[in-house]
């Protein structure tokens, strides 16, 4: 787990299996590349991934009921068994492909030479665009109730949203603020049915408003209002943004990875990409259903993958 002081960009380090990404993905990989006796790099600048800002995971076989952070220290614990994988937390910034290897350049300077690379980076969170958001951004406007809602105790606050991650977050909310409102954009709720059971059981605190859209968040200093679209206003005290993620496929794009057309990383159902020996895996590929477990199994399937292709592959130049 250690992170080595810089050698030269001129003297790449060597390994079998190059991961981008900490998730559940990456980690999921890293093991079982590691099983295979491939030295194995994990790099990310986020150990866990977004995942550890969920306040609650009660979907994940094994684990009745675990905040996604704690989940996260289980998948570390189980990395740091495996000697022959490194875990580095720094930024990628660039992998290119010379002949048959790659070379991947941290943020930090060091460089790594790999057989076969991983991608697994996940999504980041989309953003409303509006005016104010970024002005009130950890001023009243949060993307993390697991982190901020201790802030709002008594307050009022809004959460923007349709989804199941929006549910939550308002039944998290719920537990400090003196009102939670959910801003639905169209006519319904799209949580679980557990979710929206809880959700219809605090009714006194939460109130769910739909064919509601924010036009504007309104504050000096600190979020005092919201307008919405139709016209009229809220006054509030923090404003909870649940719309949604984008993929991060940046890297894959420069490596010539054909993505689909909402930007995700299109693999086969062994996890290949176009490009030989670059294989993908978690919310950053053209699979529809995104979960932590589904990330996970397509991590080991991505691992068996690359393991397949460097044993198969001549990848030393002539």
């Amino acid at each position: 787990m250690a992170k080595n002081a810089g050698k030269s960009p001129n003297s790449p380090e060597k390994c079998d299996v190059f991961i981008v990404g900490l998730g559940f993905a990456g980690l999921s990989a890293a093991i079982y590349s590691a099983r295979y006796n491939f030295r194995t790099i994990a790099a990310g600048e986020i150990f866990g991934g977004l995942i550890i800002d969920t306040h609650l995971v009660e979907n994940y076989p094994g684990f009745t009921a675990i905040s996604g952070l704690e989940l996260m220290e289980h998948f570390k614990e189980h990395v740091k068994f495996y000697e022959n994988i490194e875990v580095v937390e720094e930024k990628v910034e660039s992998i290119e492909k010379k002949w048959k290897k790659f070379f991947a350049v941290l943020k930090d300077g060091r460089t790594f030479e790999s057989k076969a690379v991983i991608i697994a980076t996940g999504t980041k969170r989309r953003l409303l665009n509006v005016p104010g958001e970024k002005e009130l951004s950890n001023k009243g406007v949060s993307y993390c109730a697991t982190c901020d809602a201790f802030l709002f105790k008594n307050k009022e606050v809004v959460v923007v949203g349709s989804g199941d991650s929006a549910a939550k977050e308002a039944l998290l909310l719920s537990e400090h603020a003196k009102k939670v409102t959910v801003l639905v954009r169209k006519d319904k709720l799209k949580a679980e049915p557990i979710n929206l059971s809880r959700v219809e059981k605090k009714k006194d605190k939460i109130k769910v408003k739909f064919n509601a859209e924010i036009a504007e968040i309104i504050g000096k200093g600190k979020v005092e209002a919201i307008k919405l679209k139709d016209g009229s206003t809220m006054k509030v005290d923090g404003v909870f943004i649940e719309i949604g993620h984008l993929p991060q496929t940046e890297l894959a794009q420069k490596l010539g990875c054909a993505l689909d057309e909402h930007g995700e990383i299109k693999v086969d159902r062994y996890a290949r990409t176009n490009v030989p020996g670059v294989f993908a895996a978690g919310d950053c590929v053209d699979t529809h259903w995104k979960q932590g477990i589904v990330s996970a199994a397509e991590g080991a399937h991505a691992a068996n993958s690359a393991y397949n292709f460097v044993s198969n592959e001549d990848i030393e130049p002539k």
